[in-house]
């Protein structure tokens, strides 16, 4: 079943792509591989949606809930990215997640499993990755996750 018809399945809608900035891109195509920048819980204005340190105001539910979130809005970037379809992607192939942690919250991974969980929803076994998680004291707007990932697509 490819990658599109699984959104359909799970009712899954996706945000958007984001746009590129001034001398940054959201997603970089070099070979096979796709690089995407750093992605969170945030509104196509860059309005948080979620807000709050693990450990504090949030607990890892909400965190793992926020990095689904953020997956969200990497696949909308990919998706925008590969032309409108995600039926290229063969493989997730790395993630690296910055959770927004309060003083004695250290269980960052357990808050990203949010966003492989999306991953393995949308892509089966090609949605499993190495992954890293780093506890952070800030990140923008007080979000709390920002995910970057490493995608392998189908050769033109």
């Amino acid at each position: 079943m490819s990658a599109e018809q699984r959104l359909r399945d799970l009712g899954i809608t996706l945000p958007p792509p984001w746009k590129d900035e001034a001398n940054r891109v959201r997603a970089l195509r070099s070979g096979n591989l796709v690089y995407m920048s750093g992605h969170g819980p945030l509104a196509h204005d860059s309005t948080p949606l979620v807000v709050g340190k693990l450990g504090r105001e949030l607990d890892t539910e909400q965190g793992a809930a926020a990095a689904r979130l953020a997956g969200l809005a990497c696949l909308g970037t990919l998706r925008g990215h590969l032309g409108g379809n995600l039926g290229r992607v063969t493989r997730v192939v790395r993630v690296l997640g910055f959770v927004n942690c309060a003083p004695g919250y250290n269980t960052p991974s357990n808050v990203l499993h949010g966003f492989s969980d999306l991953m393995v929803e949308i892509f089966g076994e090609a949605g499993r990755h190495t992954r890293s998680a780093i506890g952070v004291a800030e990140l923008y707007s007080d979000i709390p996750v920002e995910v970057e990932a490493l995608f392998e697509i189908a050769a033109d």
